[in-house]
């Protein structure tokens, strides 16, 4: 793997040099100061861009105070966000969550987390200031971006490039009155027409909030990071450009899980080159190459099951990755990407335990024992893609691709009693994916889009290789399965996008929607074995772990659907709302982490110094639930937000929200329960209570 990546950025060099040789044949006709990295995969050409896609930004207008990335996904149509304290939150989309959904930043780089429970997502390291874009390709309807199951979500992080030459830089802070919280950024560039640098460095302290009922929340956190950016433009369509960031979570309360985070240490470095105008045939090369590594260290030094026996867990995790792609054109009206990807994915780490009560007697000396957590283990993925669209005519696309991934994984250390359980050896797997679509302009002002995607998802490290852990949101141990099958969505999908002119006062009506239907085959759930039994506190109810298997039988469908009424040139009024249904027919209930209906409602105004909104969001009872989960039935909830903004100066934006204006007690159904809590139940965390922003951003 190693070598691989050695070769990778080897072939970047290569290319490098190999182009100043090389006499340019072909020249773009548009005026551009320098070639755009494939960055962003949402571009609003129809040419290249994916089908059934979704972009949102802007986000100092949207959400005032996000506390970690996946608070930006918060009013997005079709997103919840999995909850299990302030700190360790990550979206879900469609009911997909975890692998099943392909996140990444900057058109391709991931880090994977090291904490079995997931303390530590990808979307905890990287602060949100940093983000200006976030892209959505709502199935597996394309095959360049890695193996997808359930959809796509790209991170977009500023692009200096695009800047006007010169220096610059900004500064921000927040503050949050639930919690006494505050963050701070401070961000820095330099731009020429040759190089460009930028540089960041923030820092966020979020104290326990209190909910409804001015109960305290145990969910404090706080996180330095830093990142630097630089890229060179060899020539007008040459670009190479390097990132590098780390993230620094330190205390972290995990209200719903069973241990806290004493720190949290991620670095990501990744390196882009692209080649762009090249030849009338070949269009352009990029490539991409990243390595990320995340050191984590938890504890239950703080929680009730200490006096009993303490834990102290220090995991790793290992990501490197990388992908060269060809544009190519070998008919006039026939634009191919064709390339591969790899990812290697290794995790290792031990938990180690002093037992000083057993069987409910006090021991005369502790006794130490050490478990092996991810037992070194790792995933190897190389994928194959090729992905062409045709124009039929002057309003009809067709796209269509076709993917191959080569799996292999191993367990390098494994437990004895998960050694005996499996014919432990090196795995292979040969997994194929594609994709089929039709993008129909029907009139100048509507858009259909209509598609097919088969998604393929292996199993991941915690689904083959747990041994004996609790990682869901019951008391089950949990086995991993070295053996299962690989998940498959079948996505069936059409949407709509269109607007419509009005008169008088009335400006445009602009209104989307999309219905989609899923088959799954090979499902991977865990479902308890009464075969075996617990290992850790045996007494302990559920005796019997649960283990991950494949089912078959297991569909969703669903729908989102917004309107936003445009009227006296600068106010607006929008309606939102999305709902998923699942079943999983083996067990007769449904799929688990599945969203209730929600309805959104966003009414104000936007002018040039000034901007204001109101935000009312209702979620239904969610009684489909998965019992086999541990899941209970959730009551619907309504909130209320206000948000206001000003540019007092040329440079300077204030905000001020009112979050959960009514100061609601309530909890949304994709929240984990209190666990190892002294003053908690096993019942749902609830979320923050009325809460005051205000956050404040000076650019230079």
């Amino acid at each position: 793997m190693r070598t691989f990546y050695s070769v990778l950025v080897c072939m970047l060099i290569y290319t490098m040099s190999f182009s100043q040789e090389k006499k340019e044949t072909s020249h773009d006709t548009i005026p551009q100061k320098v070639v755009k990295l494939d960055e962003i995969l949402i571009t609003g050409n129809a040419l290249t861009d994916p089908v059934l896609t979704q972009a949102s930004n802007d986000y100092q207008k949207n959400i005032v105070q996000p506390k970690n990335v996946a608070d930006l996904f918060n009013n997005i149509n079709g997103f919840s966000v999995i909850k299990r304290g302030n700190y360790a939150t990550e979206p879900t989309f469609r009911a997909s969550q975890y692998e099943q959904l392909n996140v990444q930043y900057d058109g391709g780089t991931k880090a994977m987390h090291a904490c079995p429970n997931r303390m530590d997502p990808i979307t905890t390291h990287v602060i949100p200031e940093e983000v200006s874009k976030i892209e959505i390709i709502k199935g597996p309807y394309t095959v360049r971006y890695g193996a997808t199951f359930g959809g796509v979500i790209n991170m977009v992080t500023g692009n200096p490039s695009l800047e006007e030459p010169g220096f610059h830089g900004k500064v921000s802070g927040g503050y949050e009155s639930n919690g006494n919280s505050f963050v701070t950024m401070l961000q820095l560039q330099q731009v020429t027409n040759k190089y460009d640098l930028v540089g960041n460095v923030g820092y966020r302290d979020f104290g326990n909030y209190e909910d409804g009922s001015q109960t305290e929340i145990p969910s404090s956190f706080r996180s330095t990071d830093y990142g630097v950016k630089l890229g060179y433009n060899f020539t007008e369509n040459q670009r190479l450009q390097g990132h590098w960031r780390q993230s620094f979570g330190r205390d972290v309360l995990h209200a719903g899980l069973p241990m806290d985070t004493d720190y949290d240490n991620s670095s990501i470095l990744s390196l882009d080159y692209k080649w762009a105008n090249m030849g009338e045939v070949l269009k352009s090369i990029t490539a991409k190459s990243y390595y990320s590594f995340v050191d984590h260290l938890m504890s239950n030094t703080h929680r009730p099951s200490f006096k009993a026996s303490g834990a102290l867990s220090a995991v790793e995790a290992t990501t490197i990755g990388g992908k060269v792609e060809l544009n190519w054109k070998p008919l006039n009206k026939l634009t191919v990407f064709s390339g591969f990807d790899l990812l290697h994915i290794a995790r290792d780490g031990d938990r180690n335990r002093t037992v000083k009560i057993m069987n409910g007697m006090p021991l005369p000396t502790p006794k130490l024992f050490v478990d092996k957590v991810w037992q070194d283990s790792y995933i190897n993925d190389f994928g194959v893609f090729t992905e062409a669209k045709w124009p039929i005519n002057n309003t009809t696309i067709l796209t269509a691709g076709v993917r191959g991934d080569f799996v292999v994984s191993n367990i390098k250390d494994p437990e004895a009693d998960f050694e005996a359980l499996y014919n432990l050896k090196k795995r292979h797997e040969q997994n194929v994916s594609g994709t089929i679509s039709i993008k129909k302009l029907v009139s100048d002002k509507l858009t259909m889009e209509v598609a097919y995607g088969k998604g393929t998802r292996s199993a991941n490290m915690i689904e083959r290789f747990i041994n004996h852990f609790s990682v869901g949101q019951d008391a089950y141990e949990y086995i991993g399965n070295p053996n299962l099958k690989a998940e498959v969505n079948n996505q069936f999908e059409i949407g709509f996008k269109g607007y419509e002119n009005l008169p008088a006062n009335f400006n445009k009506l602009r209104y989307e929607a999309s219905f989609y239907y899923s088959y799954f085959e090979n499902y991977i759930v865990a479902i308890e074995d009464a075969r075996l039994n617990r290992k850790f506190m045996p007494t302990m109810q559920p005796v019997h772990p649960k283990v991950f298997r494949n089912l078959d039988k297991a569909y969703k469908t669903g729908f989102e659907l917004m309107g936003q009424l445009d009227f006296l040139n600068d106010y607006y009024f929008k309606a939102q709302a999305a709902y998923v249904y699942a079943k999983n027919k083996d067990l007769n209930e449904s799929l688990p982490l599945i969203p209730p209906f929600n309805l959104a409602f966003t009414a104000g105004f936007e002018k040039e110094k000034l901007w204001a909104n109101v935000h009312y969001k209702i979620n239904s009872k969610q009684e489909n639930i998965a019992k086999s989960f541990g899941e209970i039935e959730t009551a619907g909830y309504e909130t209320f937000d206000v948000r206001f903004g000003v540019k007092p100066f040329k440079e300077v934006s204030i905000g001020i929200a009112v979050l959960n204006v009514f100061d609601q007690t309530y909890h949304d159904h994709l929240n984990f329960s209190f666990n190892n809590q002294a003053d908690f139940g096993t019942v749902p965390v609830n979320e923050a209570g009325r809460n005051i922003t205000f956050f404040l951003l000076k650019k230079f």
